[in-house]
């Protein structure tokens, strides 16, 4: 999972090795490890593991530049030690990992966080600032999304649905729509469109996915290829809310990208 998340900034810097990323994260968990008496109970290897990455090695959230684009990539994380909650939760992870504790990141709503299974029960973590959450915090982070969604009362979901373990394929997608959208609001299309390559390369049921990138395509004005991929969309959902503006859309491209005048 690690080495696909941190492969994500090889479109802005080719000559990346994901590897290496690794190594460096090895080397860090490595210089804990060594602390650590071996027979270290897993809540002396979390609570030193807490110190170490929050306190020792400065990683939190960047809340000076949230929407810079670095914050996605694990390299820059590393050397900046400041990031947003995925990446910061994917380096975390990995290193709880290495020191033999069961962590997993979970896709929250509107803030990735981290699950560890302890021998007491789960302890959930936030990433970004390192603090612990009770299923009281939890509960109140989670009130804004449960009204948008009409998820309260009789219809109220349980807390623990939302604190699965998100598959590395979501994660990953989550990683590369946050670069989607940072993107998307700078008009950035050629690095938007490396982006949504990737992501319907991951997603390939995604017909959302194919209809975002066949507007980048046209915004380039490579005419032919959005023509494919707005196909694809309307083949996928022809009965989608935006298929009539979407034909509409084709047809021009179809003509070699002129709108139709009125």
């Amino acid at each position: 999972m690690l080495d696909a998340a941190g492969a994500v900034a090889q479109d802005e810097h080719p000559g990346l090795d994901p590897q290496a990323v690794l190594g460096d994260i090895d080397r860090l968990a490595g210089r804990l490890r060594a602390r650590l008496p071996t027979d270290a109970s897993a809540m002396q290897r979390l609570r030193a593991l807490n110190h170490y990455f929050f306190d020792e090695l400065a990683f939190g959230g960047n809340v000076n530049d949230f929407y810079d684009r670095r914050n996605s990539y694990v390299h820059e994380v590393l050397a900046t030690r400041r990031g947003i909650p995925i990446t910061l939760a994917l380096v975390y992870c990995e290193m709880a990992t290495q020191l033999g504790l069961s962590a997993r990141g979970v896709s929250f709503p509107g803030h990735f966080l981290v699950k560890l299974r302890m021998p007491q029960g789960e302890v959930v973590i936030d990433p970004f600032n390192g603090r612990s959450l009770s299923r009281e915090a939890l509960d109140e982070r989670l009130q804004p999304y449960r009204r948008r969604h009409g998820l309260e009362g009789d219809f109220e979901t349980p807390l623990g649905l939302f604190l699965q373990a998100a598959p590395s394929r979501d994660v990953l997608a989550r990683l590369l729509r946050n670069l989607k959208e940072i993107h998307g609001t700078a008009e950035d299309w050629p690095r938007l469109l490396a982006v949504q390559h990737r992501l319907v390369l991951l997603l390939p049921d995604a017909a959302d996915e194919r209809r975002d990138r066949g507007l980048t395509w046209a915004a380039l004005g490579r005419h032919a290829e959005a023509a494919d991929d707005l196909q694809a969309y309307l083949l996928a959902r022809p009965e989608a809310e935006d298929a009539c503006a979407l034909r509409e859309r084709l047809a021009e491209l179809q003509r070699g990208g002129a709108p139709r005048l009125h």
